[in-house]
């Protein structure tokens, strides 16, 4: 398990992913910017996340990918929305790192995270793989709370073949 950081400097630690960097972190007026990015459609915060992002993805943290994928929000939540924000998200930082972007896995249906304890998010996300990978594998997701989503992705991207598991994150709750 890795030390990974995030915009503070601060130091978090997520079981099988190598390293990773959070733009924000999810309080004040950072999680105002994020919420409007997922329920209100406030899709401009995009570009400024993923400069923010960026030197990590090269230099910092994260170091390199050979993929860039998201952690896919369920259906129900993608047909509401309109879109995926970790997609949106994982395609434009793929795009400006210049690492291909590939759809590499799929949320199996469960109980969504919002609004639910610590101890009832853990176990309650799965994905299953959709293709063998090789290498390294940046996965991108919006927020990370107790890390239960990216765990969950990282544990099926090594399945899968990934050799490294890093993580980029629009922003992460401060600690507990």
């Amino acid at each position: 398990m890795a030390l990974l950081t995030d915009v503070s400097g601060a130091l978090w630690r997520l079981p099988g992913v190598d390293a990773g960097s959070a733009a924000l972190r999810y309080d004040g007026p950072a999680r105002r910017l994020v919420t409007g990015l997922k329920y209100r459609g406030n899709r401009a915060v995009l570009t400024w996340v993923a400069d923010r992002l960026l030197p990590a993805v090269h230099f910092g943290a994260i170091g390199g990918a050979d993929v860039v994928t998201w952690a896919p929000t369920s259906t129900l939540r993608r047909r509401a929305r309109g879109y995926d924000q970790a997609e949106e998200l994982a395609r434009l930082l793929g795009r400006r790192a210049g690492v291909p972007c590939r759809p590499l896995l799929r949320r199996v249906p469960g109980p969504g995270l919002t609004g639910r304890t610590r101890r009832d998010r853990v176990g309650a996300v799965a994905f299953v793989p959709l293709r063998a990978v090789a290498g390294t594998v940046l996965v991108v997701d919006d927020v990370v709370t107790t890390g239960t989503t990216l765990c969950a992705a990282a544990a099926s991207l090594r399945t899968a073949g990934a050799t490294r598991v890093v993580a980029a994150v629009a922003a992460r709750v401060p600690p507990w």
